[in-house]
Parts: structure tokens; C-alpha cells; sequence
């Protein structure tokens, strides 16, 4: 099952989520990668590229940084905005409607940080743009569906899901080896390269397995 990740598609995705579980408005945690990874950096400025409902742009939010959130929704970026309104985190969030296949933040930033955001540009080349955003010195974070063809994935109210009977797509997804592999060794040093499995709660209390990339590099220049 392939999907083409445009704005229509995000669009209609998030229409559904919100009416399949009006409950949701309030989101789920962190990505629990994203605090493991980020929490001894110190403080500047981040992109959330993908923001999805904003849990991700709050957490840093909330811990210091200045973050610009960006996604193709309107829809979604409603809802996360509502979010980080009753979170007291709003101030320190800036929210952007954009795709990211085409967008130019005009400034690089600190942290660059995605969670399993798939954009309209093959997922790869997604990862090299966004890395291209990070300013000297600062550090890119990827969390990315794992590519592992026999491997299924339900839909985790996280706010990148793909549909209860769904996987991601091939195109969707990454291996750390594809992803270290585009950052130049001369310009980057990678801490964290690595392939896991997880087990999440939903909303509903169920279980299900995760299977991540997380790619974590710091730029030399």
C-alpha cells in the first residue's frame, strides 16, 4: 500500500482521527526517543519538521528551547496550537503550515527534530533537507519507521499514525544504515545509530509493538 503523503492526504487523515476519537485533541506524550536523545543539550532553537498534533514541539517547548513547529495540516496545526495554549507552552512555539518538501526556514537552528513524519519528497531525500536546516555545532535528531518488510505496525495515537490494519509503506520508511549513510563523515559525528523495538499503550489501553530508526548526529560545520 503506497500513499502520496500530499496535503490532501494529511488533511483527510487528521479529519478522520479527530472524528474517530474526539478525545483525542489532547494528545499523547513525547516521543520517548526525543527525550532520551535531546534532554542534555542545552536549550536554543529547534525545528519540529512533521509536528503532527505537537507533543514533540511542547516537550522542547516546556524544557527552554524556541521551536519552530512545522506541517502540511492546517487541520492538525489547529489542534497542536490548542494544545500548547492550555500546556502554557504557547509563547515558545511557533507553528507553521508548510510542506516540507518545498519550505525554507530562511535560518538554521540548533536542533532539527522529526518523528516519523513522511513528506511528499522520497523519505530519504526528506532527511536530507532537513539535516541541510541544522546550524554548526547543532544537532539533528531522526525517529523513523524501521524498514523491515515482514514487520506490521498499528496505529499508535501519537499523532503519526497510519491506520489500524496499516503499516508504513516501504517508501516511509528507513534503516539506520540509510540514513547515516547520506550524513558526510566529514561533517558529521553520529552518537546514536540504532534499530529498536517497543511496546506502546494506545488511548484505548491496548498494546502494540513499534519498531524505530533513531539517527542522532551533531554537525562539525
Amino acid at each position: 500500500m503506497t500513499h502520496g503523503f500530499d496535503k490532501e492526504y494529511w488533511e483527510r487523515h487528521w479529519q478522520q482521527a479527530g472524528a474517530a476519537d474526539p478525545g483525542r485533541a489532547g494528545g499523547g506524550p513525547p516521543n520517548p526517543h526525543l527525550v532520551r536523545e535531546t534532554g542534555d543539550l542545552v536549550p536554543g532553537t529547534a525545528l519540529d519538521a512533521g509536528c503532527g498534533e505537537g507533543a514533540e514541539a511542547i516537550w522542547l517547548a516546556a524544557h527552554g528551547w524556541q521551536v519552530t513547529a512545522a506541517d502540511i495540516s492546517a487541520e492538525v496545526l489547529a489542534r497542536a496550537a490548542a494544545r500548547a495554549s492550555a500546556s502554557g507552552a504557547a509563547e515558545r512555539v511557533r507553528w507553521v503550515e508548510a510542506d516540507l518538501g518545498t519550505w525554507q526556514p530562511g535560518t538554521p537552528f540548533d536542533l532539527v527534530t522529526t518523528h516519523y513524519a513522511h513528506p511528499t519528497i522520497p523519505q530519504l531525500d526528506f532527511y536530507d533537507r532537513i539535516a541541510d536546516w541544522v546550524a554548526p555545532g547543532g544537532t539533528l535528531l531522526i525517529v523513523g519507521h524501521l524498514h523491515t518488510a515482514h514487520l506490521h505496525t498499528g496505529h499508535l495515537h501519537t499523532g503519526h499514525g497510519h491506520g489500524a490494519d496499516h503499516r508504513p509503506p516501504a517508501e516511509a520508511s528507513a534503516t539506520a544504515e540509510t540514513i547515516t549513510a547520506r550524513l558526510d563523515g566529514a561533517a558529521w559525528d553520529v552518537a546514536t545509530a540504532e534499530e529498536c523495538h517497543r511496546t506502546a499503550v494506545t488511548r484505548e489501553g491496548g498494546e502494540i509493538p513499534l519498531h524505530d530508526v533513531v539517527v542522532r548526529a551533531t554537525r562539525r560545520r
